[in-house]
């Protein structure tokens, strides 16, 4: 048994099983290809016919030329090696050409395919692995199969069809110098099936420490300030050092185990040929058989063994591929907990009021919501304030189905969010989050977020609004100005600048707003602030905050604590109740 990174183990699959991932693939990426696929095999059997033609040549071309004599025919054999050698030429350039753009076009379609199913993911999923290994499966293990349909099909065109033929001249020349030269082929079966596991075990681990390293790697690039900060580059070096020497034994054993497979195919060609001279030697003394027999006989052997020594390595390219489909596939085979409902119902109209009524919620054990009844009215502002842990950002979560509730009922606009399609439910809400994320795109690829709808004038309000504009003309090439990674070329304000311009322009009924401004310094989160209040009117908002100064004029305070609501008024009225937020007002209020 096997550590993998998608579950606790990763049994030994039986040749029955990796047939029916294999069929899989066939099913799902490449029959779409068949037409392509059918001609490089057509071009491949063309290519691999051309080496048993080559071995028949040599009898003529000994018995009629340099034993006959017979100098009228160089010519016409000159002609035939010649056109044997272009053929197999042009045919070898067409097939690998034309199963380059199927390996191209297949793994590619796969990848995104692969990418597009993990988006679809709970984000239950996307927390128990990390982007390091997810990374490597979509990179490392569909990269480990790309070889398969390759050596799959040029085996079974051009080597096949050459071995058929180079023995078809060989059992034609001699039948029983044939099998001779054949007596080591089952000497070669057990060495091969232990061989075949051994390296699909190596290859299975070769790809867990992949995963890992990708993994580390991800860590590193992402967490380099706090890295720097606390001198932690040699020791995250060792980490990553220990990883890559495993890996490296791991891929040696492989490797060996993988080459193992052409050494015997190559022990059993000694064999054969030392059994062939033995056996038919004292048949050319003789004069049983001419020099051409022998010399288009061991041309044939001669050539064959090389397509064997390729076919032996397709075994263990195969196992190597087994281990990469395995965990593709059991990807492909999750599914989201979170679904859309059999039968949606549309979703609502206008600017809605938001009602979650004693909603229960939980994060596997631990029990983070206890019976929440709270109402945000439509086109107001409603925070929602409380000690961290109190149960927020779960309400966030629960709003947007990325966690479902586990008792209770949430409407919007008297629907129930289970009740909608995700898609359409997720299109009520825009996002500001402390947090602003941005893609390694344009600043205004980063605002339109991929839309060919928006109009120059459109765009124009929603950069002033945001108050972008203020800070766009000293950014080098103004909108076309590349935000570096996760935005690292802007500041927190800009970047936060950023995000309110792009929810302007997506223009939903709801705005969720979460810590937006906490991490900014006081001229920033003015700035910020006016925006945010602009972005907010007409709209049913929802606020979560720590600063009770940038929630005072909401229209509702919703005080939370230990996953339930303890209080709710407006800043006036909670203040004057005393509780909970009076003495986090109070505390606020002392620190300096």
């Amino acid at each position: 048994m096997t550590r993998d990174p998608l579950g606790d183990t990763a049994p030994d699959t039986s040749a029955k099983e990796r047939t029916k991932l294999f069929l899989w693939l066939w099913r799902n990426y490449l029959r779409r290809h068949w037409p392509l696929i059918l001609l490089a095999v057509v071009f491949m059997s063309l290519e691999g016919a051309m080496f048993g033609a080559l071995s028949y040549m040599m009898k003529p071309m000994f018995d009629e030329v340099f034993v006959g004599g017979q100098s009228e025919y160089v010519p016409l054999v000159a002609v035939a090696f010649f056109g044997i050698f272009a053929i197999r030429a042009v045919a070898s350039v067409i097939q690998k050409v034309v199963l380059a753009k199927v390996s191209q076009e297949s793994v590619s379609e796969l990848r995104v395919d692969m990418i597009q199913h993990m988006m679809t993911l709970d984000g239950a999923f996307h927390g128990a692995y990390s982007p390091g290994y997810l990374m490597q499966r979509v990179e490392g293990d569909v990269g480990s199969i790309t070889k398969v349909w390759r050596s799959l099909i040029t085996g079974a065109g051009r080597d096949v069809i050459a071995l058929i033929s180079l023995f078809g001249v060989a059992f034609a020349i001699d039948w029983r110098w044939t099998l001779v030269a054949l007596v080591g082929a089952p000497l070669l079966v057990a060495p091969a099936l232990f061989l075949q596991r051994f390296v699909r075990g190596n290859a299975r681990s070769a790809r867990d420490i992949a995963a890992a390293l990708s993994t580390r790697l991800n860590e590193v690039l992402h967490g380099i300030v706090p890295i720097k900060l606390n001198t932690l580059e040699r020791y995250q070096a060792d980490r990553y050092r220990r990883l890559t020497r495993r890996r490296i034994r791991t891929e040696v054993r492989s490797s060996a185990g993988q080459a193992s497979i052409p050494g015997l195919i190559d022990i059993m060609s000694g064999l054969g040929f030392a059994g062939v001279l033995l056996y038919g030697g004292g048949e050319i003394l003789a004069g049983e058989k001419t020099v051409g027999d022998f010399m288009a006989f061991f041309t044939a052997i001669g050539l064959a063994f090389e397509p064997l020594r390729r076919l032996g390595a397709v075994s263990g390219i195969l196992q190597v591929a087994a281990a990469g489909l395995e965990r593709i596939k059991e990807i492909f085979d999750m599914a989201p907990e979170i679904a859309d409902p059999a039968v949606p119902r549309p979703a609502p109209e206008g600017v809605p009021d938001i009602v979650l009524s004693d909603v229960r919620a939980r994060y596997g054990e631990t029990a983070v919501l206890g019976g929440v009844t709270l109402t945000a009215k439509a086109g107001e502002v409603t925070a929602l304030v409380g000690p961290s842990g109190a149960g927020k950002s779960t309400i966030f979560n629960l709003l947007t189905r990325l966690v479902d509730a586990e008792s209770g009922r949430v409407t919007i606009g008297d629907v129930g969010i289970d009740e909608m399609r995700l898609k359409d439910l997720r299109q009520l809400f825009s996002v500001v989050s402390q947090d602003a994320l941005l893609f390694d795109e344009t600043l205004r690829e980063n605002i339109v977020l991929g839309r060919t709808d928006v109009s120059d004038a459109r765009l124009q309000e929603v950069l002033d609004a945001a108050h972008v504009t203020d800070f766009l003309p000293r950014l080098p090439n103004g909108l076309d100005t590349q935000v570096g990674a996760r935005g690292s070329n802007l500041s927190g304000g800009q970047r936060q600048r950023v995000a309110i311009a792009r929810a302007l322009l997506r223009d939903t009924p709801i705005l969720l707003l979460d810590e937006a401004t906490s991490a900014l310094d006081a001229a920033s989160e003015a700035m910020v602030q006016a925006a945010l209040e602009r972005l907010s009117q007409g709209r049913t908002t929802l606020v979560i905050a720590h600063r009770l100064s940038t929630v005072r004029d909401a229209h509702k305070i919703v005080v939370m604590e230990a996953g339930r609501v303890v209080d709710q008024g407006t800043h006036e009225e909670l203040l004057a109740r005393g509780g909970t937020y009076a003495e986090l007002h109070r505390l606020q209020s002392d620190t300096p």
